[in-house]
């Protein structure tokens, strides 16, 4: 551990795949630490070319050929220094690149996006770093329902598009989860292979990177309490700190395990509120993305604090 010298935003890193999640993640963490705190960076704001481009050059969003990579790295570097830059904008909506916009610096950066932890001087912006990579099929559902109801695109050319991007995914954004910190991966239940909302489980990796919350106080053991944590391995064979949540974890456990986090970080008490809302107007809520969004703040704010993991 050691002990922050500055007063300079502090950084979260929210990668993965298309339809992966970021937005409502990151959405969710906004809330919690307090909007007007912070900015949300989405990286495909850094497209090289609109989407007539890149149908004619036959290349995909996830190529990092398509994107200004360099530039998103001096935004980066610049953002965390605490100074403002002219941020460029995509249009996912129309698929066009639109006027830029003012960024100035706020306590919190939340960048999201599928190239985040493309390069080392990316990497070494980031005080967090998280990697979504939900069950596949849960992914395409999330992809389908959003790509049709807000991008303007059939359920047939969601699925193409989805299958032209395989080869990239592999090649360019799986290769990043080795960079995360945390590994969060959503999946159905088994007994409902076709859930995609509030009865999700959730399963995060923990990396030694980081001084994990205490969550002992809560764990019990019991199978039947919604939420465990034991020792595994990861794909690669080291190990790693494995919780999971399900999404029928009761309500009043649910509440004992956030009050437990917000009493490790009573100094941001004052910033309690809703958390774990997702869909249209953010009406359903989920425990699990709730638990996922509080833990992930959770870092954030003690790194605010002054101590951070090396």
């Amino acid at each position: 551990m050691s002990t922050r010298h500055d007063d300079r935003p502090i950084v979260l890193g929210i990668v993965g795949d298309s339809g992966t999640g970021k937005t409502t993640l990151a959405t969710g963490i906004a809330s919690i630490l307090g909007r007007h705190r912070v900015n949300l960076l989405r990286t495909d704001d850094y497209l090289r070319y609109d989407r007539r481009e890149r149908r004619l050059r036959r290349l995909t969003a996830l190529d990092p050929e398509c994107h200004h990579l360099d530039i998103l790295e001096q935004h980066l570097r610049l953002l965390r220094e605490g100074r403002p830059v002219l941020k460029p904008v995509y249009d996912h909506a129309t698929g066009a690149l639109v006027r830029p916009e003012y960024l100035a610096p706020r306590p919190y950066l939340l960048v999201e996006g599928l190239l985040g932890y493309h390069s080392r001087a990316m990497r070494r912006c980031y005080d967090l770093k998280i990697f979504l990579e939900p069950e596949e099929a849960l992914r395409q559902r999330w992809k389908i329902r959003r790509d049709t109801a807000q991008r303007g695109y059939s359920r047939e050319q969601v699925l193409r598009r989805i299958e032209r991007r395989r080869a990239d995914r592999e090649a360019h954004i799986h290769p990043q989860r080795v960079f995360a910190d945390i590994l969060v991966r959503f999946r159905p239940p088994e007994d409902d292979p076709e859930e995609s909302g509030a009865r999700l489980d959730v399963r995060h990796l923990l990396r030694p990177t980081l001084a994990h919350a205490d969550l002992s106080p809560i764990l019990d053991g019991n199978p039947r309490s919604g939420i465990r944590l034991e020792l595994a391995r990861d794909i690669d064979g080291k190990p790693v700190d494995v919780l999971e949540i399900s999404g029928d974890i009761p309500e009043a456990r649910a509440r004992r395990v956030e009050d437990l986090l917000w009493s490790l970080i009573p100094e941001a008490s004052y910033l309690r509120g809703r958390v774990g809302s997702y869909g249209s107007g953010g009406r359903e809520i989920s425990h699990p993305l709730a638990l996922t969004q509080l833990l992930i703040a959770y870092h954030l704010i003690k790194a605010a604090q002054g101590v951070v993991a090396i």
